[in-house]
């Protein structure tokens, strides 16, 4: 996948370009607050970073999980390392607080409503009203989900941004499942939902998602795109919120409110 996409993943880039553009935009409000990235699975990672921000002087910081939509997987995990980091530090760890869920948060849902109209744009008009809308997150364990807020999430969400689209007939379905074939996993997977779409042309907006890194642009823009020409569905991806104006101010608004 990553030798089709110019051989590397475009992740940490486009979540560096997040946190510059979060920098910016808390020096516009006078939130004179340090922005750190920190990862789980890669560098920098989250030990490290929290590290030098104690190094620095930090006593209390606001974890941001970059996931709008709440899972084990997507949050808890985490937190746990996070968790563990403080714990390495011993007496010396900043406290770490996590704002409350942002999935419907106004900013959020109207960021990915004009993602979703760069799509739409593509589209001659009269074609806009044929096309079907198709939400896509992450599918996860389907025990993972039970135990969790993730879909009952991800649909407030989809709904309020299919609504500020004025688009009353939408759906919603999965993407970037792995694991055990015999475990059961959320579902519908996009492909399916695109083989069996009764209509000719189809907008997905990767809701689940914030930045187009391997999981969108293969798994969708090569994946999910050769299923739906063979099925004669023209399909049209809109970009994840990335680093949206409204995005990144909804992330200042929250580091903002976190510093007072």
């Amino acid at each position: 996948h990553y030798d089709l996409l110019g051989g590397r993943s475009p992740y940490n880039d486009l979540t560096m370009r997040q946190a510059a553009a979060l920098r910016t935009e808390l020096a516009k409000k006078k939130a004179g607050v340090p922005v750190a990235v920190g990862m789980r699975n890669w560098q920098p990672y989250v030990a490290d970073t929290l590290r030098d921000l104690a190094d620095g002087g930090a006593r209390r910081v606001l974890g941001f999980i970059m996931a709008a939509h709440r899972s084990e997987a997507s949050f808890e995990r985490y937190q746990a390392t996070v968790n563990d980091a403080r714990v390495a530090l011993g007496e010396g760890a900043p406290e770490v607080v996590y704002p409350e869920p942002w999935h419907d948060h106004p900013l959020f849902t109207t960021a990915v409503a004009s993602r979703a109209r760069e799509a739409y744009s593509r589209l001659d008009f009269p074609d806009r009203s044929r096309a079907r809308l198709i939400f896509t997150a992450h599918s996860i364990p389907l025990a993972m989900a039970q135990a969790g807020p993730y879909v009952e999430q991800l649909t407030q969400s989809a709904r309020i941004v299919a609504a500020d689209l004025g688009i009353d007939t939408w759906q919603f379905a999965y993407q970037s499942r792995s694991g055990s074939p015999r475990d059961a996993w959320l579902e519908p997977d996009i492909k399916e939902t695109l083989r069996s779409l009764d209509a000719k042309i189809a907008v997905i907006v990767p809701l689940g998602f914030l930045c187009d890194h391997v999981e969108v642009l293969y798994d969708l823009d090569i994946e999910a795109a050769q299923v739906a020409r063979a099925a004669g569905i023209r399909m049209e991806r809109a970009p994840t919120v990335g680093d949206h104006p409204l995005f990144i101010e909804m992330m200042a608004s929250i580091v903002a409110a976190h510093s007072r």
